[in-house]
């Protein structure tokens, strides 16, 4: 295999679900990992963000430093995610074009 060509399949399908607590409004986060190739990145964030039961999304490096880091609030649902997020989603394919192998991390909600 080469080491330069781009492989559009996720790197693994490694989730790493956590538990923390949130200090700010005492709920609790899970948080996942996702191993993902660079090339396969706008399309996983894309699907994140239309689930809608996201609340942040940090992209880091092999090595573990944060190159992005999302917010995502209630309010950006619906129609209004193409709008509000578009300069995001451009960022995002940037760095993905730029990265062979990204570390996705999802922090959700926790359903009560």
């Amino acid at each position: 295999m080469n080491p330069e060509s781009t492989d559009t399949t996720p790197v693994s399908d490694t989730v790493t679900p956590n538990s923390t607590t949130d200090t700010d409004a005492d709920r609790t986060v899970t948080v996942e990992e996702v191993k993902i190739s660079g090339d396969a990145l706008v399309s996983q964030i894309k699907a994140l963000i239309q689930r809608g039961n996201i609340r942040r999304i940090i992209i880091k490096n092999e090595e573990g430093h944060t190159l992005i880091e999302i917010p995502l609030t209630v309010g950006v649902i619906g129609g209004t995610i193409g709008a509000a997020l578009f300069p995001v989603v451009a960022a995002v394919g940037v760095i993905g074009a730029m990265v062979a192998h990204l570390t996705v991390v999802i922090e959700r909600q926790a359903s009560d």
